[in-house]
């Protein structure tokens, strides 16, 4: 009862988000064979986006997935009716010493890895939201992915979810058996407060609310509260719509003139015109370990 009282509380409070459209997108994969819940995590968000009637799109690495195992579970996802879209092979940030042909190729054997997945399409995200440092590592994978017909994976709405993870994970271990309410509560505040951030910046930018794109990741926390968190978006104002249609917002067209470029689309577009106060990297653990910190999470 306590859990449902915060929750419905979480939701009034998160009302002022406003009515919108939203779309869910999950990075990397499970890899089976270092992950021991990696099939019971994947068949779990699996379950929620089904019971919830949402579609969605994963952006799978090639590293974590190239295996028989790996495979079969991402092949889950086209089967299920979502899409497949390519995240790199090794998951390296397109920054450093990392040259465009080196990024570019290692696209391509991810493509080649995923090509014969139900439900791969065209589609590419950046590891970590980097997409260059340097004006020809930007430029030059920009105009390789246009020279290979892919469409924009970029985000709208970025958030720490993969901290909140980690910490759920150590969480739970230490208190086995209690009640997750009280992460489960935190975790929905922080989402629902990037949704909000990252809406009132486009507002700022765009003049409008735009189709947002939302990532999260495969991983624990999601596994464990998706439909609370589903649940949460659409109390809070948004419907939730599909990858495709998210995508034909003419917000992802974009393109930037930045540098370091990536980070979420409408944090980039905020920073090319020069809105003041934006903090690098847009999310971070060292903006939400003292909020967990202070909830004695």
């Amino acid at each position: 009862m306590a859990g449902l009282i915060g929750l419905l509380f979480l939701f009034a409070v998160t009302a002022d988000a406003g009515a919108g459209e939203l779309a869910l997108s999950f990075d990397d994969g499970l890899d089976p064979r270092a992950v021991p819940e990696a099939a019971d995590w994947n068949a779990a968000i699996l379950s929620s986006l089904a019971t919830a009637g949402v579609r969605s799109i994963l952006f799978a690495a090639g590293r974590n997935v190239d295996s028989a195992p790996g495979l079969a579970l991402v092949a889950d996802w086209g089967r299920a009716g979502h899409a497949v879209g390519n995240h790199t092979y090794a998951h390296a940030s397109l920054s450093g010493r990392m040259t465009a042909a080196r990024y570019l190729a290692d696209i391509d054997r991810n493509a080649r890895l995923l090509a014969s997945v139900p439900g791969f399409v065209a589609r590419f995200r950046y590891p970590y939201l980097a997409e260059g440092e340097t004006r020809a590592q930007r430029d030059g994978v920009r105009r390789g992915l246009v020279a290979r017909g892919y469409g924009s994976g970029a985000v709208s709405v970025d958030a720490s979810d993969w901290y909140y993870a980690s910490r759920f994970v150590d969480w739970r271990r230490a208190h086995a058996g209690a009640d997750p309410a009280p992460f489960r509560e935190a975790y929905l505040a922080h989402i629902l407060g990037r949704v909000r951030y990252y809406d009132g910046l486009a507002q700022e930018v765009l003049g409008r609310s735009p189709r947002h794109m939302l990532l999260l990741h495969t991983n624990a926390i999601n596994a464990a509260f998706l439909p609370d968190l589903i649940a949460a978006l659409r109390g809070a104002g948004f419907t939730l719509i599909s990858p495709e249609e998210a995508y034909a917002d003419p917000l992802y067209a974009k393109v930037p003139d930045v540098l370091p470029a990536g980070q979420s689309l409408v944090w980039s577009l905020a920073k090319a015109a020069g809105r003041p106060g934006l903090r690098f990297p847009a999310e971070d653990d060292r903006y939400e370990a003292p909020v967990l910190d202070a909830r004695g999470l």
